[in-house]
């Protein structure tokens, strides 16, 4: 009993950390359906993240990039989630876009329904906010 508490605390902490991100990220919503909303009343296009508070890239990601100083001028023109792919409903939406590696991106138009982009793995910052840049210009 003793050993399944501490695991049990044990995976409730590490699902705490992955909702913690550095001082200068952009605000995350942590659903599908709440970055949809977002997007549908603002008309920015959205970024998924599909990742994992295991999975060592993508927590680089998180430490590195998202916060960086590249990506901050940036960070404002999107709808970001941060979709950790050990949550049910997380899962079968990876299923859905065919995640087959984490860190996996996707840039869609603000309805949704369009992928303009992906990215897959670690990019350093200078080469993201390039991607983000592209991204807008497709949805000018």
């Amino acid at each position: 009993m003793k050993h399944a508490f501490l695991l049990l605390a044990a995976l409730f902490s590490l699902s705490l950390h992955a909702a913690d991100f550095p001082k200068g990220s952009p605000k995350f919503s942590t659903t599908y359906a709440g970055v949809l909303k977002a997007a549908k009343e603002n008309g920015k296009p959205i970024i998924l993240v599909f990742s994992a508070s295991w999975c060592g890239p993508c927590q680089q990601m998180v430490k590195n990039v998202y916060p960086s100083s590249e990506v901050q001028p940036l960070q404002d023109k999107f709808n970001w989630a941060y979709l950790d792919i050990d949550d049910e409903t997380n899962g079968k939406l990876a299923e859905g876009f065919k995640v087959d590696t984490i860190p996996h991106l996707f840039f869609l138009d603000a309805a949704g329904k369009t992928t303009l982009d992906d990215l897959k793995d670690v990019t350093p910052p200078k080469d993201f906010a390039k991607k983000l840049q592209r991204v807008l210009k497709k949805t000018e």
